[in-house]
């Protein structure tokens, strides 16, 4: 691996796919820094409940994401962890009503371009591993790793409700499932940055598999490089 250029990693796919703990383990591997970029819209989606802004309001939700400021630090663990105006949200971004409203803000095109710039301002001159839904294809078009990670919905569900559990959340099975049928569709038929394989990404279908196998296969991919 060529150490004089960043290691830039991109992993997309639906919700619940693995994206984070995969990813998660492939920056650790490769000692690069990581970024769920989908807490980066939640933290819009939470930020917007909680001012009561009419989450049909595309302007208002536009604004409200240029403004909010939004950096990745390291703390003191080696956890790389998100802040938004000066307020660590990583751990605060995983209640119900941002999850079923999270797609609704995400799909407005002005709040995916505030987005973009910030991911894009944070992964500058970094080694870094970057996941959610539009990396490859739109925030860093030329990322060398391009990685699509998928799996059933019925796995998925069950993960997405595992995961809840240890949070100590505890969701209706069935509803975990339709809310990502319904977020898969709203991000796969919006019309900015729909979900899909970037055309150069390598697709990983993850039902069954276990999660070190598909780290090592990143890992090893990012080696050769």
């Amino acid at each position: 691996m060529k150490q004089s250029m960043p290691i830039i990693i991109t992993i997309d796919g639906p919700g619940a796919a693995g994206k984070t703990v995969v990813g998660k383990m492939v920056a650790t591997s490769l000692g690069c820094m990581f970024l769920d970029t989908g807490g980066m819209y939640r933290a819009v989606t939470r930020r917007a409940l909680e001012l009561d802004i009419d989450l049909k309001d595309g302007g208002e939700l536009s604004a409200l994401a240029s403004n909010m400021s939004m950096q990745l630090e390291t703390d003191e663990d080696g956890i790389d962890r998100l802040w938004v105006d000066g307020k660590d949200f990583t751990d605060e971004l995983r209640s119900a009503e941002v999850e079923r409203n999270v797609s609704i803000v995400a799909k407005i095109p002005g709040v995916r371009l505030a987005m973009v710039e910030k991911q894009r301002a944070i992964s500058r001159d970094k080694h870094i591993v970057m996941v959610g839904r539009d990396i490859g294809t739109v925030v860093l078009k030329d990322a060398p790793i391009k990685i699509y990670l998928t799996a059933s919905v019925q796995e998925r569900a069950r993960r997405r409700s595992l995961e809840m559990e240890s949070l100590g959340r505890e969701l209706d099975p069935h509803q975990v499932r339709e809310d990502l049928d319904r977020r898969d569709m709203i991000d796969s038929r919006r019309e900015d940055s729909p979900l899909r394989p970037a055309e150069d990404a390598i697709t990983i279908n993850t039902d069954g598999i276990e999660i070190e196998d598909i780290v090592g296969r990143i890992v090893a991919i990012a080696r050769r490089i």
